[in-house]
């Protein structure tokens, strides 16, 4: 919409009419500009003053209306919902790419924001920005002072826009198979009387009504791919929707011009049935990612949005209730049955069974008592409980489960990423060949020339390139998720399928990782008490499973450790009474001692050894029981011609005996993590592609490193995620469903794109060559839109 365009008494920003004599101006373009209200004065000024006055000259409508009653207390009342400088907005009235542009540019001249995304699809803008520079309300008032409407993720009002969208694109769905209905009829008898047996005023009459039937199929249900390919051509992109925009078009063009001159072909038939047929390939497609953000809605869903403070407990029972975002550690809250925990915490009175479906994918809810961790968004079925809440709502295990989802929506694979360089190629590639065809019939046979243009434009299917390749990978993601394992990273799918190894941790990831201690083995004269008591003093700050398992053992600790000092891998070291004191493997035991240990490791178990100054002292064998799946899984993956490797941190003899019990050929044990990322990098080198399963805690380096990883989920352990996929149920076999998975996509993508292949070196040339006319080369295409989205959703089930 050019400025030469707009009315002089229309408000320059959004149309409307200035009142006479309207105080209200801005300076946009070295120009006063007239407005209608403070609000699009105001909305207008900002646009200017941040440099972005370009938007009037590459909008294509006017702006919505500005709110000029806007109250800047409202919205710094999101600022107590403390976004932590991530967050992600809704955005309402984007209409087209100017709106992006506009947005985008508006929010990198906040001061404080890093990086502003917009998803023009979803109608998200993911913004990162430092909370000391800029705050929520910023925002929200810099998008509506430019005539946008945002506000924080709502699940809620998301889902009904969404909901709003399908109807929509329902009705027009609606409205092109009635008028495909009806041109049928007309149409028929027309066929039908090839013998000349139908007048030429008959005819003519039986072609306007098709006419007037077409033109709401055209202009109302073909709305969405002109406006598209409108948009793509704005942009300089030859998009998907192009082709299909000018198949239309020039049919019903060509359709409109012969009932006209009243002589010539028309293909009101083949329009509307083109439109029908795309149409309900393109309501599938909407059904297939509804369904795979489902998973996501259904986790925002699950947060509750208050909570029953006890402040008084254990002394008081009363409850306060309060926003769930204002929950600190240490809170104690009643969560009554069917209710879901608002965070993270741990039980502290009562006892019930827990519903962890949505976090973990368990089908069973799980009985918990006093001293059990409770994630937030798990749903407590039994009977009332006092939780103390050891993390804010923002940091329970559900928000970051939330987080993760949306994070992985945020990127494309490298394979869909392919596939959109190689569409627009196709696109341009087939409309050069149009017009190549077009040419040619001119010369050859030029009452054809038409129809065979029309017919090359719609019976091309790169369906199976802008289309079916994502709607797999969210299918697939979504049968991921429903089996217990979020993908974070995009290429997690295709890197799995081509991985050559994979390699485990033991500890926690093979293993249950809550060992227990089966013998105490005492050395030179000490008690075992005594031992014990020294040993769940050094550990007394380590969350390792091992320095857990002497803890429980030793029971109630009266001594205190000091200058307790972890080393990574080997043990830890500190100052008891005056005296030095190690704690570890036999190696870095004897550093202090001054000799080697006076016996061997067990026989499938781990020890640790205590030893001081003045010698060794004790051995702790501690067994930790494998995984019951373990086993299937590791097999599964070499029937897959996968190699498998075991790298672990304990002793080489406890690493030996699980590498047996499992099958599995290489393993190394004593592996400190750069040593793990050694072996990694070491098979990389030689051509392998490495997929790392560790449990989060002590393999930041290796998952990072691994050309594809995965991370057990359990609890917190999710906020030192580096992993590309999270295994949230327990135990491995999401990993063997994301393995299934894999294989399974890359099928359906390879079937996909092997369809496309054939179908259009069949197609585009017996169109060219006059094979085809257009009504069955727009059958064709639609019907095989359809045929590669049905085979994408075959990846849902389970």
């Amino acid at each position: 919409m050019s400025t030469a365009c707009i009315d002089a008494d229309a408000c320059y920003h959004c149309g409307q009419s200035v009142p006479a004599a309207s105080p209200w101006t801005a300076d946009v373009d070295g120009a006063t500009r007239a407005m209608c209200c403070p609000g699009c004065a105001a909305a207008a000024q900002a646009i200017a003053d941040a440099g972005l006055a370009d938007y009037y000259g590459s909008r294509t409508a006017f702006a919505p209306r500005a709110d000029a009653g806007a109250d800047a207390a409202d919205l710094r009342a999101y600022d107590e919902a403390e976004c932590g400088g991530d967050a992600v907005f809704t955005i309402e009235g984007i209409r087209c790419a100017a709106c992006v542009w506009l947005i985008e540019r508006r929010m990198a001249a906040l001061p404080g924001v890093a990086e502003a995304l917009l998803n023009v699809a979803t109608e998200r803008l993911h913004v990162r920005w430092d909370p000391d520079a800029c705050r929520t309300s910023d925002i929200l008032g810099a998008l509506r002072a430019i005539g946008y409407t945002a506000y924080p993720l709502d699940a809620q009002r998301q889902a009904a826009h969404l909901d709003r969208e399908r109807k929509t694109l329902f009705r027009r769905l609606f409205v092109a198979g009635l008028a495909m209905m009806q041109v049928m009829m007309y149409a028929f008898p027309v066929y039908l009387a090839t013998d000349g047996t139908m007048d030429a005023d008959m005819r003519a009459l039986m072609h306007w009504a098709a006419l007037l039937l077409t033109a709401p199929a055209v202009g109302y249900s073909g709305w969405p791919f002109l406006r598209g390919a409108w948009l793509d051509l704005r942009r300089g992109v030859a998009g998907m929707d192009v082709p299909v925009a000018l198949g239309i078009l020039a049919a019903f063009g060509a359709s409109v011009a012969a009932v006209l001159r009243g002589r010539g072909e028309v293909y009101f038939d083949s329009i509307t049935m083109f439109v029908f047929l795309l149409l309900g390939s393109r309501y599938l497609e909407l059904d297939a990612r509804r369904r795979a953000a489902r998973a996501l809605e259904g986790l925002q869903r699950a947060a509750p949005a208050t909570a029953q403070r006890m402040p008084g407990w254990p002394d008081a029972r009363a409850t306060e209730t309060v926003a769930a975002g204002r929950l600190a550690p240490g809170d104690l809250v009643l969560v009554a049955p069917g209710q879901a925990v608002p965070a993270d915490g741990i039980i502290v009175e009562g006892e019930t069974a827990v519903d962890l479906a949505l976090l973990t994918g368990e089908s069973r809810a799980r009985g918990m008592g006093p001293g059990a961790q409770l994630p937030g968004g798990a749903v407590n079925v039994a009977q009332a409980i006092v939780v103390r809440v050891t993390s804010s709502a923002r940091d329970s295990t559900l928000a970051l489960l939330v987080r993760l989802v949306e994070r992985a929506g945020q990127n494309k694979p490298a394979l869909a990423l392919w596939a959109d360089r190689v569409g627009a190629w196709f696109v341009l590639a087939l409309l050069a060949l149009t017009v190549v065809v077009f040419s040619a019939w001119q010369f050859i046979d030029p009452a054809r020339a038409w129809p065979a243009a029309i017919a090359v434009l719609v019976v091309s299917c790169p369906c199976a390139l802008s289309l079916a390749t994502p709607t797999a990978l969210a299918a697939a993601t979504d049968r991921l998720l429903r089996r217990g394992a979020l993908a974070v990273k995009p290429h997690v799918l295709e890197t799995l399928a081509r991985a050559t190894h994979v390699v485990f941790d033991k500890t926690g990831t093979l293993t249950y990782g809550h060992p227990v201690l089966a013998q105490t083995t005492t050395v030179n004269g000490t008690g075992r008490r005594l031992a014990l008591q020294l040993a769940a003093a050094l550990e007394a700050g380590s969350a390792h499973p091992l320095a857990q398992a002497i803890r429980d053992a030793a029971g109630p600790v009266a001594l205190a450790a000091g200058m307790a000092h972890q080393v990574v891998g080997q043990g830890v070291d500190g100052e008891i009474g005056g005296r030095r004191y190690r704690l570890g493997n036999a190696a870095f035991v004897a550093g202090i001692v001054g000799c080697d240990a006076p016996c061997g490791p067990p026989e499938g178990g781990t020890a640790v050894w205590l030893g001081s100054t003045s010698g060794w002292m004790a051995r702790f064998d501690l067994v930790d029981e494998l995984r019951p799946e373990a086993r299937d899984v590791v097999a599964g993956l070499r029937a897959a011609g996968k190699t498998v490797v075991l790298l672990s941190g304990d002793d080489d003899g406890a690493t030996q005996d699980a590498a047996r019990r499992l099958g599995i050929a290489h393993a190394l044990g004593q592996q400190l993590p750069e040593d793990k990322l050694n072996v990694v990098r070491g098979l990389q080198a030689e051509g392998a592609v490495v997929a790392m399963v560790g449990d989060g805690v002590n393999d930041a380096a290796v998952l990072s490193g691994a050309d594809v990883s995965f991370a057990m989920g359990q609890g917190a352990q999710l906020a030192q995620l580096h992993a590309d996929c999270v295994l949230l149920g327990e135990g491995l076999r999401p990993l063997a469903a994301a393995l299934d998975t894999a294989g399974a996509t890359l099928r359906v993508i390879r079937q996909n794109l092997g369809w496309a292949l054939v179908y259009n070196a069949a197609a585009i040339p017996a169109a060219a060559c006059g094979l085809l006319n257009p009504w069955l080369s727009g059958a064709g295409m639609a019907a095989s839109s359809a045929l590669v989205v049905l085979n994408a959703l075959r990846l849902r089930r389970v």
